[in-house]
């Protein structure tokens, strides 16, 4: 063999930046075995050697722990396949650098304080198989009970979102409040009732008792109120509520006040929940799905606006 293609410990402490006592470590424990030895004796390791040291290190720096990165190793790779096999490796680090950037990113926007940017780096940081605990605890919290029909649980679990390797600054968003909210206990509720709802097809008392005439017209009215971001707790919105107000009342013989706002709210809220609606918006984000306003159910913008703190 070539004496010039061959290292010696300190020769690979150089090139690596590993302090001899690491390598001799390896050594010993077989992950990166000498070459041949020197006639003095001492260790002396091939380029094979240390292209085998260098892919440890990039594994160890990705948080492979030695048990893990010692059946890698002992597939007695080629300079080609390690070559490969660090080229995948570091795919994994740049995932990982687009997820940090796209973190950044979203704490700028925000002005996020240190609790909060900790609480998203936490999230984000969660692995594949973590994320899918995460979904089984809430599946398992929300519809574990044996009122829970399977067509309520397949509509839900059919739609679970995953974060995706290369996250948009809105997807990291979308996850992380996604994330805080399927731990709600409240939030739970909320789901499982209004799923169940909506996986029977059954419709609002509220519907039958106002007349389709009303209603057509209502959600036509919401829809366009949608359609042109006229936010429901805003000004722009006071006048489109108000008429719907007093329609409503008209038909149930009620005074149009803030005590009939409220019922006109809980009536339409039985199936169609705000924080629910932002449960589906999240879902939608973080898988990348297209949103189409016009499948966007209206009522939770009704009630809302319904809701919204101030006189009648």
């Amino acid at each position: 063999m070539d004496v010039t293609t061959l290292y010696s410990i300190g020769e690979l402490s150089r090139r690596t930046g590993l302090s001899v006592k690491t390598i001799r470590f390896y050594s010993d424990s077989g992950l990166v075995a000498p070459t041949t030895r020197s006639p003095a004796g001492y260790r002396l390791y091939d380029l094979d050697a240390l292209l085998r040291l260098e892919l440890l290190c990039t594994l160890r720096e990705l948080g492979m722990d030695l048990a893990t990165i010692q059946p890698v190793l002992d597939r007695e790779l080629s300079v080609a396949e390690v070559a490969a096999a660090q080229a995948d490796a570091m795919d994994v680090q740049i995932r990982v650098l687009q997820l940090r950037r796209s973190v950044l990113r979203v704490v700028a926007r925000r002005g996020s304080n240190p609790e909060e940017t900790k609480l998203m780096h936490r999230l984000t940081q969660l692995s594949g198989e973590e994320r899918r605990r995460l979904i089984d605890d809430f599946m398992i919290g929300t519809f574990g009970t044996v009122d829970a029909g399977p067509a309520a649980v397949a509509m839900v679990r059919a739609a679970t979102p995953d974060l995706p390797d290369d996250p948009s600054s809105e997807q990291v968003a979308a996850w992380v409040e996604f994330a805080e909210l399927v731990g709600d206990e409240d939030f739970r509720t909320r789901m499982r009732r209004t799923a169940m709802w909506q996986a029977a097809g059954r419709t609002l008392a509220i519907e039958g008792e106002a007349g389709e005439e009303l209603m057509q017209f209502t959600r036509q009215k919401v829809a366009e109120a949608m359609a042109s971001d006229i936010d429901p707790l805003s000004n722009r919105a006071r006048p489109l509520i108000d008429d719907l107000v007093h329609r409503f009342a008209e038909v149930f013989a009620r005074l149009p006040d803030t005590a009939f706002r409220e019922w006109l709210a809980q009536q339409f809220e039985e199936a169609h929940d705000p924080r629910v609606d932002r449960y589906w918006r999240l879902v939608w984000i973080v898988n990348g799905w297209q949103v189409i306003p016009n499948l966007l159910p209206v009522y939770p913008w009704l009630i809302q606006a319904l809701r919204n703190d101030r006189d009648a």
